[in-house]
């Protein structure tokens, strides 16, 4: 008997596609059909990758002609799978906040390490730089950032934007600030269980008026726990800086810090990592450098790790004193220490560039589990 490729086709229009609405003749699934007396040829493409659909499509076009053209023809079914190219990773950007360009999480997996510091020495040195500069204080149980500028006894006023009533940040040095200190006594403990740290933070992100920054710099908590995934969850991070000191005690926390960005399902880029207290120098003796929490350990690590080193910044007594004084130590100009640390944040600025140059946005992730997040899909 022999077959027409129009009987082949009419027949093939009472099946759909597999996970598609249409039939596979309409669709254009259907790539070609050939006919040789009582043999067919049958191409066709479809975009489920599971073997599932592949054998479904191949049982459903053997019934249909079986069934509707010749139940003795001889079929040969050529499935191929064209499924769509899986999306970049951190291709779908969170909920954005209006005029932000860049969000960088300073991170470190132990406390003690000079995080805040080094997070209210990057903001100065960005904001002399030119750059717009804010900061968010999401060390909720420890917030260093009011003592830092020097604004503990300031409040941050309300203000109408678009008929709405918003937090205007405090303003210090040139750098915009919002932090859980602003609403709580020096000598209050902030006695909070993570849901309600987390609201905290989202109020302050969302319903504050941060206006046009170049750089919004978020001091995180020690380790790797709720409020790290809060924030992450909240905003899409441009980037992740992680602090240590070359103490192998604090770089055993840092590679868990660097872990937590790095792992699938969160996916925040690595910027980089900074040594603090690399090494001590006398004002007496300036030539020398006395090694105290061990030699180049956060630099060996970032090469382990396969992360950039963004510099070191020494022991310094002034950096301490000027961080308790309230006027951050990259301030004091023609010193080692604003040397060090305009020499990082160039390095970060760099990092930023290329990664906004080879990554698309990051994306917010959703938490769906008590032990762990995935992904927003939309």
């Amino acid at each position: 008997m022999k077959l027409e490729k129009q009987d082949i086709l009419k027949a093939l229009e009472s099946i759909t596609v597999p996970g598609e609405g249409q039939n596979m003749v309409v669709s254009g699934a259907i790539k070609n059909v050939m006919t040789f007396g009582d043999e067919v040829i049958v191409d066709i493409t479809i975009t489920n990758p599971s073997l599932q659909a592949k054998k479904k499509t191949e049982v459903e076009i053997l019934k249909a002609i079986h069934e509707k053209v010749y139940e003795k023809a001889k079929i040969t079914i050529n499935v191929k799978v064209d499924a769509p190219q899986a999306k970049p990773k951190n291709e779908i950007k969170g909920k954005s906040i209006p005029g932000i360009k860049n969000i960088i999480a300073v991170a470190s997996g132990k406390g003690g390490v000079g995080k805040s510091t080094v997070t209210a020495n990057l903001a100065v040195t960005l904001s002399k730089m030119g750059f717009k500069v804010g900061i968010l204080d999401a060390d909720i149980y420890g917030p260093s950032m009011p003592i830092m500028f020097d604004v503990e006894n300031e409040r941050p006023l309300a203000v109408t934007i678009d008929g709405k009533s918003k937090m205007k940040p405090v303003e210090s040095y040139g750098v915009n600030i919002l932090s859980i200190g602003f609403f709580t006594q020096p000598n209050q403990a902030v006695v909070w269980r993570g849901p309600m740290a987390a609201k905290a933070l989202n109020q302050m992100i969302f319903d504050a008026h941060w206006g046009e920054l170049d750089f919004m710099l978020i001091d995180l908590p020690p380790g790797t726990g709720d409020i790290h995934l809060s924030i992450m969850q909240s905003l899409p991070i441009t980037g992740a800086v992680v602090v240590s000191t070359p103490q192998n005690v604090a770089l055993a926390d840092a590679k868990k810090g660097v872990a937590m960005f790095q792992q699938e399902s969160i996916n925040v880029p690595v910027l980089g990592i900074i040594e603090n207290m690399a090494y001590f120098t006398p004002a007496e003796l300036p030539n020398n450098k006395y090694y105290i929490f061990g030699q180049e350990g956060a630099k060996n690590l970032a090469t382990d790790l396969n992360v950039p080193f963004l510099g070191e910044i020494p022991l310094v007594q002034s950096i301490r004193e000027a961080g308790d004084l309230g006027r951050p130590a990259a301030m004091q100009t023609a010193t080692q220490q604003e040397k060090a640390f305009e020499k990082i944040t160039q390095n970060v600025v760099e990092e930023v560039v290329k990664r906004n140059d080879d990554l698309p946005p990051t994306e917010a992730i959703k938490i769906t589990t008590m032990a762990g997040c995935s992904a927003v899909k939309k």
